[in-house]
C-alpha cells in the first residue's frame, strides 16, 4: 500500500486526504492550524458570512419599497458574531468526522521535510513524531501579504485574516487594495453603516478583470458611497491619520491591508529537498503538480502561475491524486475556472477577456447585454450591470465577465461553454427560462451570433 503524507489541512489538503480514499493510500494529514484552513475559518466562509449579514442588513432598509415597513431594526452584534462562530464549527467538525470515516491518520502539529521521503512534526505537546512516506503533498496555503512601509498591528492597521474577527465593524476604514479581497470589504462595509475609502495604485478596480465589468462595479459602489482613490497609495500613517499620496491627509478608526495573499512556504523543510522556487511559490509540472523532486507534489495558494482559489485546490487535489494511485494524467483547464467577487452586486470572470486575448494575441469577437431590461432583475431592483461574452473570431467562447445579482451562480452556465468550446450558434440555441437573471446571458449570446434581439 502506498503511503502519503499531506503537510497542511486546508482545501487542497484535506479534498486530497478524502479523494485518496477512493484508492488503496494510507493517508496521513499534519495540520498545525485547524482544519479547514484559512478558507473555512478566516477567510472564504467567514467573509461570505459576513457578506450575506450585510446584505440581509441592506434588504430590510429598502424593504419600504415593497411596501414592507419595518421600525426598530438594530443589530446585535454578539449574536451575530455567535452565529458566525456556529457555522464555521460545524464546517470544522463535518471535515474532521468526513476525514476519520476514510480512515485518514490526522496529526496536530507543524509539519517539514526532512527528507524527501520523511516528515517530522513538532506536535502541540512539544513531542516530535518522524512519518515515513511513499509521497508527500505540501498543501500549506497562504497568508496575507504585507506592504514594505505598513506594518500590522492587528488593533489599527489589520489584515483581512483578522478583520473577518471583528465583534462590531469600525466605522471609518481605509482599505489598502482594490482587488478581490479590498471590494468584499467595502460592500460589506457599506451596507453595514461604515464609512469605506479604497486605495488602488492601479487605473482600475480589480486588476486583470475585464475593465468595462470592474468599472461597472466601481460606479455602482461609488454611488452607494464607496470611495475610491485610484492611482493613489498611502505615504504615510500618522497616528489615526492617512497619509495619501495624492496629498490628502484623512482620519480612520482603522486601516486595513488587502493587498493579496502570499504563500507559506517558509519553515517547511524545503531547503532539504531539490524543490524549484520562484518568489516563494513552488514550480510544480501542472499536468501532474509534481514538484522538481517526483514523489513531493504542491496544491493550492503555493502552486506558482495558478489561481489562489479554492475551488482550484479541490480539482488540483483530484489531479495530483489520480496520478499517484493510477500513474494517470488529469490537468486543469484553468481558463475554465470562474473567479468570483462577492459584492453586490456580484462580479464573475471565466477564461478570457478582450485584455487577457491581446496578450495572448487571440483575436475576439464580444457582445454584452444589460440588466435593465431583464425583468427578475427590476423586480428586485437589482437592474445595473452586465453580462459580456466572448468569443474566438470564428471560433468558439472563449470567455466571459459578468457584473450583477448573482454573478457567481450564472457565471457556471458560461464555465460550460468555454470547458467545452462550444460555438455561439450552438449555445445561443438553448433556451432560458423567463423570468430569470440568466437571460442577460441567453441575450448575450444571441447577440455574439448577430440575431440579439433586445
Amino acid at each position: 500500500m502506498k503511503k502519503i503524507t499531506i503537510i497542511g489541512g486546508g482545501p487542497a489538503g484535506y479534498a486530497a486526504a478524502l479523494y485518496a480514499n477512493n484508492f488503496d493510500l494510507e493517508v496521513t494529514l499534519v495540520e498545525s492550524d485547524v482544519l479547514g484552513g484559512t478558507c473555512l475559518n478566516r477567510g472564504c466562509i467567514p467573509a461570505k458570512y459576513w457578506l450575506h449579514v450585510a446584505e440581509l442588513n441592506h434588504e430590510i432598509s429598502t424593504s419600504e419599497n415593497y411596501g414592507i415597513n419595518i421600525e426598530g431594526k438594530s443589530i446585535d452584534w454578539n449574536k451575530t458574531a455567535l452565529k458566525r462562530i456556529e457555522i464555521v464549527e460545524k464546517l470544522v467538525s463535518g471535515i474532521k468526522l468526513l476525514l476519520k470515516s476514510k480512515d485518514v491518520n490526522v496529526i496536530e502539529g507543524w509539519g517539514s521535510i526532512e527528507n524527501k521521503n520523511s516528515v517530522l512534526v513538532k506536535k502541540l505537546d512539544g513531542t516530535t513524531e518522524k512519518i515515513e512516506s511513499d509521497y508527500i503533498i505540501l498543501a500549506t496555503g497562504s497568508k496575507p501579504r504585507n506592504l514594505p512601509n505598513i506594518e500590522p498591528d492587528e488593533n489599527f492597521i489589520v489584515t483581512s485574516d483578522s478583520a473577518l474577527n471583528w465583534e462590531e465593524p469600525p466605522k471609518k476604514v481605509c482599505i489598502v487594495g482594490a482587488g478581490a479581497i479590498g471590494c468584499e470589504f467595502a460592500s460589506l462595509l457599506n451596507d453595514l453603516g461604515s464609512e469605506a475609502t479604497v486605495v488602488e495604485m492601479a487605473k482600475e478596480i480589480l486588476p486583470g478583470l475585464d475593465k468595462r465589468t470592474s468599472g461597472e462595479l466601481r460606479k455602482q459602489l461609488s454611488k452607494r458611497g464607496v470611495d475610491f482613490k485610484l492611482n493613489s497609495s498611502i505615504k504615510a500613517i500618522e497616528g489615526n491619520t492617512v497619509n495619501f499620496s495624492d496629498g490628502e491627509k484623512k482620519g480612520y478608526d482603522c486601516v486595513l491591508i488587502a493587498v493579496g495573499r502570499a504563500p507559506l512556504t517558509e519553515n517547511i523543510g524545503l531547503e532539504n529537498v531539490n524543490i524549484s522556487l520562484e518568489n516563494g511559490f513552488i514550480n510544480v509540472d501542472l499536468d501532474t503538480f509534481q514538484t522538481s523532486e517526483e514523489n513531493i507534489f504542491a496544491l493550492g495558494d503555493i502552486v506558482n502561475n495558478t489561481p489562489q482559489l479554492a475551488h482550484a485546490a479541490f480539482a488540483e487535489a483530484i489531479s495530483s491524486v489520480t496520478y499517484i494511485a493510477l500513474g494517470e494524467k488529469k490537468p486543469l483547464d484553468y481558463n475554465a475556472i470562474p473567479y468570483v467577487v462577492y459584492t453586490r452586486p456580484e462580479l464573475a470572470e471565466v477564461g478570457l477577456n478582450a485584455e487577457k486575448a491581446k496578450s495572448e494575441d487571440i483575436e475576439v469577437e464580444q457582445a454584452q447585454h444589460s440588466f435593465a431590461g431583464v425583468g427578475r432583475a427590476m423586480i428586485t431592483e437589482q437592474n445595473q450591470g452586465l453580462v459580456k461574452v466572448y468569443a474566438q473570431k470564428e471560433g468558439p467562447i472563449v470567455g466571459a465577465s459578468v457584473c450583477g445579482p448573482s454573478a457567481g451562480e450564472m457565471i457556471h452556465e458560461i464555465m460550460y461553454m468555454v470547458g467545452w468550446e462550444a460555438l455561439p450558434e450552438e449555445a445561443a440555441e438553448f433556451i432560458h427560462a423567463h423570468p430569470t437573471l440568466s437571460e442577460a446571458v441567453g441575450e448575450s449570446l444571441l447577440g455574439l451570433t448577430g440575431k440579439g434581439l433586445h
